[in-house]
């Protein structure tokens, strides 16, 4: 999931929202951690889920990542307000776990990744990824990068 976070982060720019969905434990915060080492972010990517949201910035010249485990946010959008995940959106990278059907109306263009344990697989490791970009931007994206 590092590997894969550090792959994905080459893909991203400011104003991309990613949705990352899955069990806990599935390793939605190690790609997350994986993506901060790809931007070259500052501070340790750690879940958010007590404080909700964390921003760490770029040590470049790169956009920043905004972190969000939404988990405990029972609400859609409106709940999600309060972060400003509008304003930081054009500006930053925003990665949001658990935001199925919370932070759908931000943008068109988003990049939705379901995270799932390998069921019948001997290796605990094992997680079988469904990316599904939506909107221009991720129509025209080359997603052949994260493959492997």
């Amino acid at each position: 999931m590092l590997d894969l976070g550090r792959r994905l982060a080459g893909l991203l720019r400011a104003g991309d929202l990613l949705m990352l969905t899955g069990e806990l434990g599935a390793g939605k915060t190690t790609l997350t951690r994986g993506l901060g080492e790809g931007l070259n972010v500052r501070g340790a990517v750690t879940s958010p889920t007590f404080v909700i949201a964390r921003v760490h910035p770029s040590l470049g010249d790169g956009p920043p990542l905004v972190h969000v485990d939404a988990y405990r946010l029972g609400g859609g959008l409106d709940e999600m307000e309060d972060l400003d995940l509008d304003v930081s959106l054009p500006d930053s990278v925003v990665v949001v776990e658990w935001g199925e059907g919370k932070v759908e109306e931000l943008t068109e263009d988003r990049l939705q990744i379901l995270i799932a344990r390998a069921t019948g697989d001997t290796d605990d490791d094992v997680r079988r990824l469904t990316v599904t970009g939506l909107g221009d931007r991720w129509v025209r994206a080359d997603l052949d990068a994260l493959k492997r």
